[in-house]
């Protein structure tokens, strides 16, 4: 007798395969992800980091654990409420802090709290710890150096325009990386920047900050445009996804978008006026030559 192929229990009936379904995230959702509070070290000490979402949609990076109040000066408390942090309190006596408060790879306010005095000396310890671990690494102030010459040549946080709006990346353009969450559940390790989808182009735009607000020291700024691209390849550089994710819209996001809204002033700092090395030289028919991002 030929063996039935269907699968069934012990007691002889058959197993229903169901179809499988996937979290999906709603559209009026204030964030893609399908958990808030994601879990990161801070580059610049070690110690772990949680990021949020903000009203205006700029992330945060808040302290993993909440402290008392008592302890949290009042212009340095901060509360998480529907998945989006609001730097004031709620009325608890409890609150969140912002990490760059207490990171001791940053100076300290001379006005800080004691409590957070021993919060911060409690992180260089652990800070300590994963570096003689081998875990951490920290930046030598004169690597530091080295790296802020090189970023004149190479923008390590360069400003890219899409959909007419201008945004400060975290990191440079060939190393935005994917935020979407593969099969396995962990993010996935493509780039953007695709070798078979169109780049953008490196260009020098005039630095104007915005009417009514003072004048920039600079009169030109460098600027990654991807303004001529299709309106679906900038839909794709938005939401931060590589070509095989953007075609799955299903699929959640695992990891906050780089995208953040440049402003001259705010972010003066990251203003290069000058192209990248690689494309400074023109073409014969006037023009920068068009050349692979960095």
């Amino acid at each position: 007798m030929r063996p039935s192929s269907t699968r069934r229990h012990w007691d002889g009936t058959p197993i229903q395969a169901h179809p499988r379904r996937s979290l999906r995230v709603e559209p009026d959702s204030p964030t893609r992800l399908l958990r808030c509070a994601q879990r990161e070290c801070c580059r610049e000490c070690g110690n772990s980091v949680e990021w949020y979402h903000r009203v205006r949609d700029r992330p945060v990076r808040l302290h993993p654990r909440e402290l008392p109040v008592a302890e949290v000066p009042a212009d340095y408390r901060w509360h998480v409420s529907s998945g989006l942090a609001h730097p004031a309190g709620d009325g608890s006596a409890w609150c969140r802090l912002a990490h760059a408060v207490v990171c001791p790879a940053r100076d300290a306010d001379a006005t800080i709290a004691p409590a957070l005095t021993r919060l911060r000396r409690a992180l260089a310890v652990n800070t300590r710890r994963l570096t003689d671990a081998g875990v951490f690494t920290p930046t030598s102030p004169t690597h530091r150096s080295a790296q802020q010459l090189e970023n004149a040549c190479r923008p390590a946080r360069p400003v890219i325009q899409l959909l007419y709006v201008r945004y400060l990346v975290g990191r440079p353009v060939n190393e935005i990386q994917c935020v979407a969450q593969t099969r396995q559940r962990d993010r996935c390790t493509h780039g953007v920047l695709a070798p078979d989808r169109p780049a953008g182009i490196w260009k020098l735009v005039p630095a104007t900050a915005t009417q009514g607000q003072l004048a920039l020291p600079f009169e030109v700024m460098a600027l990654y445009d991807l303004s001529s691209v299709s309106y679906s390849e900038q839909l794709r550089w938005r939401t931060q996804r590589c070509p095989r994710h953007a075609a799955a819209p299903t699929a959640a996001d695992l990891a906050l978008t780089d995208w953040e809204p440049f402003d001259p002033l705010v972010h003066h700092e990251y203003v290069h006026p000058r192209l990248p090395t690689d494309v400074r030289r023109s073409r014969p028919g006037g023009g920068a030559r068009k050349a692979a991002p960095r």
